[in-house]
């Protein structure tokens, strides 16, 4: 079957990456799809350029930097594609990317599906933000095929076999769109970062499943929005972390929070410790930050858990103690990893 796709990207001042990435998405061999750029109120000229530049593409102004979330929610209204495919706009793809994707479609219980991605820096590696897929363990602490901390694994065809993840990385995220509409789309909540794990983790809640689809190969530059080490992106990493875990753990919610709680303070003190006080500041900040959004993101949890259908593949280990104490640095060789819950 043959699924029709809305290739949504979206950017705020980042003309730069789309000169250098977009050129290979217009080249994909595939013989039904648009691209939509949705422009988050830029000011380099990003409009004027594609319209010029690449003419078929449909530009989406918005009157504001509505982040991630917010600019993907509203560019979902102008697609006409069954499927929405979030793509970051320093990604680049291969001509038949798409052929892969729209094949794990044909299984109907499948509503999200993510490419392997690589990094475009050194493309025998896994990208750090998705890999082949990603899992989260029963603490919250997200992690991938391909990707454990800051270990990456080089790409040899060790996960070369498509299977059930629990999140899709947002860099390359593809979404049956009518399960995406109805699900209420990203948290805009998150603002920036774990959006797409809350989102993939209600997709399973709600009956449906979310695959990895290695056939399929993205380059991803990473970085380009938020760098790695800052202290923004420490923030958001950390308060969103703890806002879904509230909103989708199933039991022992509250005794589960506070241990994160604890570890987090212990993170914060490493940061110290490693002469890092910006980062052990963010992450105060984004205990405060969470508490702020705490009765909001309860009622969100009470709400949903009314409508909820199925489980989702949690790691039922804590990986960093299988990183930090067991020397643990890749996807398969941790314990019990294909054990399901």
């Amino acid at each position: 079957m043959q699924h029709s796709f809305s290739i949504i990207i979206v950017t705020w001042n980042g003309l730069r990456h789309l000169k250098r990435f977009l050129p290979s998405v217009l080249k994909t061999d595939y013989p039904d799809f648009e691209i939509i750029i949705a422009d988050n109120a830029s000011s380099d000229g990003t409009a004027e350029w594609i319209k010029e530049q690449a003419p078929g593409c449909k530009v989406v102004t918005f009157d504001a930097n509505y982040g991630y979330c917010g600019g993907n929610n509203r560019a979902a209204a102008y697609a006409t594609g069954e499927i929405l495919l979030f793509l970051n706009n320093d990604v680049r793809v291969d001509p038949n990317w798409l052929s892969p994707i729209n094949g794990t479609f044909s299984d109907k219980d499948v509503a999200a599906v993510q490419p392997k991605l690589r990094s475009h820096r050194q493309p025998d590696l896994f990208e750090y933000a998705g890999a082949a897929g990603g899992y989260i363990d029963w603490l919250g602490y997200p992690f991938c095929k391909g990707r454990l901390f800051d270990s990456v694994e080089q790409d040899t065809g060790q996960y070369d076999t498509p299977s059930p993840i629990l999140w899709a990385s947002g860099a390359a995220l593809a979404v049956r769109k009518d399960l995406f509409i109805t699900l209420g789309g990203f948290d805009e909540n998150f603002e920036f970062h774990m959006e797409e794990i809350d989102l993939c983790w209600r997709i399973w809640k709600s009956g449906a499943g979310v695959f990895s689809q290695p056939e399929s190969v993205v380059y991803h530059l990473g970085g380009g929005s938020m760098p790695m080490d800052s202290p923004r992106k420490v923030y958001y990493n950390f308060r969103n972390s703890l806002m879904m875990l509230t909103k989708n753990l199933d039991r022992f919610v509250f005794p589960k929070l506070f241990l994160r709680l604890l570890l987090d303070g212990v993170a914060g003190v490493r940061a110290l410790v490693q002469l890092k006080p910006l980062e052990t500041l963010s992450i105060i900040k984004a205990h405060f930050g969470f508490y702020r959004k705490l009765p909001a993101v309860l009622n969100q949890r009470r709400s949903f858990r009314k409508t909820q259908a199925g489980g989702a593949p949690v790691y039922q280990k804590l990986i960093i103690w299988q990183y930090y104490m067991n020397g643990v640095k890749r996807y398969s060789d941790l314990p019990d990893v294909h054990k399901k819950p």
